[in-house]
């Protein structure tokens, strides 16, 4: 028996990818492509709703989902830590399951991890995001949960980003220096660049079209299912949950 799923923001550019990745499932039937003039109640008869909308509204849509007994995939930007800190409380008070996927490509999971294994052995760490013009949002969702994961891994010892109260040094997101660029011909890029003594290591993936996003999307669908709680990030998902945590105690200093 298939899954049926209801798609939110199924008119835009990630949205229509996500409801072909749905048709071509065997396991999922698409009910409903939703948009800004869909009501309220549409996609209610279905057992998963995938967000992909816009920060503003994306609160209330899983909210109302949540209220529903649906179980949720949220791929929309602009979920801050203290807004997830409210979802995980509404998921666990509707007894659910949802899952908040900062990025669908594999490619950019496989960066973050990399970059909170390296998190630890370096002090000046700068995080640079290049995304499409229409994207309305900065930083980029991405780039937010690496810098709260790279800040996690260093168990509290400080960034070291001098003069982080002059606006072209960044956005500080949890210690750490956040630079966005909206260019044209850009999908989507992110670097996060390492300064030690003598060396920067730079661990940087380029999305070059949507279709790096399909193999998360259907990882984030089969996920969802037996889902239980709230989980950010596609790491469960894709059996990656042991990758890149490193020893967040300060490593020992190494001789040259």
């Amino acid at each position: 028996m298939s899954n049926r799923v209801a798609v939110s923001g199924a008119t835009g550019r990630l949205g229509s990818l996500v409801c072909e990745v749905v048709e071509e499932h065997p396991d999922f039937e698409l009910v409903a492509r939703l948009s800004s003039t869909s009501a309220p109640e549409a996609g209610a008869d279905a057992e998963i709703l995938i967000d992909v909308t816009h920060p503003d509204v994306s609160e209330d849509i899983v909210s109302r989902a949540l209220a529903r007994g649906q179980r949720v995939i949220v791929g929309t930007s602009g979920w801050s830590s203290e807004r997830l800190a409210v979802l995980e409380r509404r998921v666990s008070d509707a007894d659910g399951g949802a899952i908040v996927v900062p990025n669908f490509s594999l490619g950019s999971v496989l960066g973050t991890a990399l970059a909170r294994a390296a998190a630890p052995y370096f002090d000046a760490i700068e995080i640079i995001e290049a995304h499409h013009p229409q994207k309305v949002d900065s930083p980029s969702g991405t780039a937010v949960r690496t810098a709260e994961l790279v800040a996690e891994a260093r168990a509290g010892r400080p960034v070291d980003a001098p003069f982080a109260e002059q606006p072209a040094r960044g956005e500080l997101v949890a210690g750490i220096p956040v630079h966005s660029l909206r260019l044209a011909g850009v999908v989507a890029k992110q670097e996060v660049r390492f300064g030690g003594p003598g060396e920067v290591l730079t661990v940087t993936h380029d999305t070059h079209s949507n279709d790096a996003y399909r193999a998360g999307i259907r990882a984030a669908l089969e996920f969802v299912t037996t889902a239980s709680g709230l989980t950010v990030g596609l790491d469960r998902a894709l059996g990656l949950e042991g990758l890149g945590r490193a020893n967040s105690s300060h490593p020992a200093e190494v001789s040259a």
